[in-house]
């Protein structure tokens, strides 16, 4: 049994950095081509920085599955052993926070290497570690409070229902509804300070936007993200009147009112298709794959690991093969996405025009230093937006190959 689980979890990993050395190996080749899109210098920082961040992604890959042996050669059983509470519940959620503890504290270095050396190279990061260590203890936080209420409420059902995967998903994606209701207005305040739009004529603008399109919401803010990061950006937040139109404080300083009213057009887009609703559906659909798998193991396993079959026991493992089904699960959420973000685009373009939002998605790529080129592999299993290329062109543009401007190729 235990070879099984390795065997599989070792597929996992080979494809992770399958995918890492596949992508490495393209950029770095055309990197040397002609720039597209993308100013020449930032091109190349671009392709840089995507090389340098699969690098520690293969680092990363090869930490998981250093920690996966430890967990099922030694770690679970010695947790068991460690934590001496009768109280299976509370059990629960001292053994998973704790394994999960662990497991941060072993990702920390290529997160603290992410941000504070390959993010302030590229000129992305302003973290400090005042800001760094807050964000941190308030993850913890949160985590252990409400995280903590979460895997107790789940160890009482595995502990009194029989068919307790069913109702432990109905759960956890009533849970998925309601971070996604009070994320806005509860936890995003949190980590940032949001202050409403001053910009009187823009924020007359997107209201009227938004009205053509019916969406009433609780407000259009803008957020201090240059405190943590110089990346711009722009989102709709929250489920019904908790929604709220979010622009990073970077974002309206790089772009015209008719880019930013193109990109919030964008975003509307897929409010007007319901793109949210059909994320939240698909996000369901992995919940109850993973839940029913994970309801259904094998008794030879809890043997196997030395350990009981308890609802801790179950969650750990839950937690340590969740990526593996995650990972080949993206490409379908992948390929519906993607053509999300087409029918986005379109709808982004009818608010203002194609050459509004090619040139605001130009600028964005450029300020992002998001190289415009990847593998198909790497597209196919990881990208939720089509490639830069590919939508510039969907909205007729001719791109240039210095990177210096983009015309329409095509009358509107």
């Amino acid at each position: 049994m235990l070879l099984t689980i390795g065997i599989i979890y070792f597929i996992y990993i080979l494809t992770r950095v399958y995918l890492s050395v596949m992508e490495i190996g393209y950029i770095s080749k055309v990197k040397y081509q002609k720039p597209v899109i993308l100013l020449p210098s930032n091109y190349m920082k671009a392709a840089n920085y995507k090389i340098s961040s699969q690098r520690v992604e293969i680092l990363s890959a090869l930490m998981d599955y250093v920690l996966f042996i430890f967990w099922i050669g030694y770690g679970l059983g010695w947790l068991e052993r460690t934590i001496m509470i009768e109280d299976i519940a509370l059990k629960s959620v001292v053994f998973i926070l704790a394994f999960l503890a662990i497991n941060y504290l072993a990702s920390l270095p290529f997160s603290l290497y992410q941000t504070f050396v390959l993010d302030k190279k590229y000129g992305f990061s302003n973290m400090d570690a005042k800001l760094f260590v807050s964000d941190l203890f308030k993850s913890a936080l949160l985590t252990a409070v409400f995280g903590g209420a979460i895997i107790w409420i789940l160890a009482k059902i595995i502990l009194n229902i029989e068919e307790w995967w069913l109702l432990g998903f109905g759960v956890i994606f009533a849970v998925v509804l309601i971070i996604n209701l009070i994320y806005p207005t509860f936890i995003a305040p949190l980590f940032n300070k949001f202050t409403p739009l001053e910009d009187e004529d823009l924020r007359s603008s997107i209201e009227a936007l938004m009205q053509k399109v019916g969406l009433k919401s609780d407000g259009v803010y803008t957020m201090d993200a240059s405190k943590r990061d110089n990346r711009l950006n722009a989102y709709f937040g929250g489920l019904g009147r908790s929604k709220r139109v979010v622009l990073f404080d970077t974002l309206v300083k790089k772009l015209t009112k008719n880019e930013l009213l193109a990109v919030l057009g964008h975003e509307l887009g897929h409010y007007t298709h319901k793109d949210i609703w059909k994320n939240i559906f698909m996000m369901g659909m992995l919940f109850f794959i993973m839940f029913y798998i994970f309801g259904h193991l094998p008794q030879e396993l809890f043997g196997a690991l030395r350990i009981p079959e308890t609802p801790y026991a179950i969650m750990a493992i839950f937690l340590l093969f969740s990526p593996v089904i995650m990972l080949f699960y993206m490409p379908l959420m992948g390929i519906v996405s993607r053509h999300n973000e087409y029918e986005a685009d379109k709808f982004g373009a009818s608010c203002q025009n194609e050459i509004e939002l090619a040139n605001a998605l130009q600028k964005l790529a450029n300020e992002n230093k998001t190289f415009p080129k990847s593998h198909p592999i790497f597209i196919f299993f990881y990208y939720t937006h089509p490639p830069l290329v590919e939508r510039l062109k969907r909205l007729g543009m001719d791109i240039s190959d210095d990177g210096s401007g983009i015309e329409e190729s095509c009358p509107a």
